[in-house]
């Protein structure tokens, strides 16, 4: 049987492994930014020494081990490890690799190995972070990544994302999200009612609080969209956004979790209130000066602050924040900022 030669490039450093085996199957595969290719001879094995199901980088068996010459000329020495597999993988932006989540081997034993001689790999070309996303269905593999050192980084109905920090030293990688972000919408029509609800599993000692409609903003969803959402599915009341009044900041809310809650004024575009009966006991329009003389809100200093900054903004002594539109070059991507400019011909806002 002859023996093959494996040329792996990445960045200019080139390893050269003598290999046994049927080298028709190594393929080229490309991290982003990293390509690796093999140069072979035509040797042959038996078709069944390829195990993989998702056709990644095989090493077949060698006792030798791959040398890595650096610009510098300083050498790695990267042993094989029997039947190993290279995870298929990419470069992020910031140079860290990303593990493809659907082209994943089988079995725990197949992942095992392959991550094994993956980390080795990953370590000797100097790289540092790593993400391993897990979808449901393969949460077999959990355990595997985690003996290999791998932690938990969060997890969504779908998946779990798991990092691992290859080098010596506190891990660079970002945390996981820190804060939850609610919104709640101050709505007010011409006849100086405001638009409150009373929860339905709020607790008891505040059952019977008249309170804005409040919620949380979704995945991806705008600030001032979530909060006419937000009011739309609770009281079946249509509105308009106008401007973020004020926000609170607190700490070790949720599951230790940051919060951020926005206040907005929005305008009515109807009158007809429809109740969210799974969430909402009632809903009504309610005179203003009923609404804040409620001993909840004149007892609570964070909730009167908040109903102060209201009725000064509806006697335009106070000017709130308007969202537009700008696109940074920095991503190329539209977003919203929210910023306070008064004109000389505003006379909606005179706040000084």
């Amino acid at each position: 049987m002859e023996k093959a030669l494996l040329e792996v490039v990445i960045t200019g450093k080139t390893c050269f492994k003598p290999l046994i085996g049927r080298m028709d199957s190594i393929k080229s595969s490309q991290w982003k930014g990293f390509p690796v290719k093999a140069c072979y001879s035509a040797a042959r094995t038996p078709s069944k020494e390829i195990e993989s199901p998702v056709a990644p980088t095989k090493f077949p068996r060698s006792d030798s081990s791959c040398v890595v010459n650096g610009s510098n000329g300083a050498s790695f020495i990267w042993g094989s490890s029997v039947n190993s597999y290279i995870l298929d993988a990419y470069e992020d932006q910031y140079g860290g690799i990303v593990i493809n989540p659907d082209r994943l081997p089988r079995d725990a034993s197949a992942f095992a190995n392959a991550l094994q001689a993956s980390l080795s790999l990953w370590n000797l070309l100097g790289k540092k972070g790593v993400w391993l996303k897990l979808p449901l269905d393969r949460s077999e593999l959990v355990p595997v990544a985690v003996k290999e050192g791998f932690k938990y980084h969060h997890a969504e109905q779908t998946y779990v994302m798991l990092t691992y920090w290859i080098p010596q030293g506190p891990c660079m990688l970002p945390a996981n999200a820190s804060h939850q972000v609610g919104v709640g919408g101050f709505v007010i029509n011409d006849h100086n009612e405001v638009l409150v609800v009373q929860e339905k599993y709020w607790c008891s000692a505040f059952s019977s609080v008249w309170k804005l409609p409040t919620g949380f903003i979704l995945e991806s969803e705008e600030i001032f969209t979530g909060a006419v959402r937000e009011v739309k599915e609770e009281t079946g009341i249509d509105t308009e956004f106008e401007e973020i009044i004020a926000f609170r900041h607190a700490h070790h809310v949720d599951f230790g979790k940051s919060d951020l809650f926005f206040i907005c004024m929005l305008r009515p575009l109807s009158t007809e209130i429809k109740i969210d009966d799974a969430e909402i006991q009632a809903a009504k329009w309610m005179p203003l000066v009923e609404f804040v003389e409620q001993p909840f809100n004149q007892e609570d200093n964070m909730f009167k602050k908040i109903i102060d900054i209201c009725i000064a903004r509806l006697r335009k002594r106070y000017c709130g924040l308007a969202a537009q539109q700008v696109i940074s070059k920095f991503d190329g991507r539209s977003s919203s900022l929210y910023y306070n400019v008064v004109e000389p011909q505003d006379s909606n806002c005179q706040g000084s």
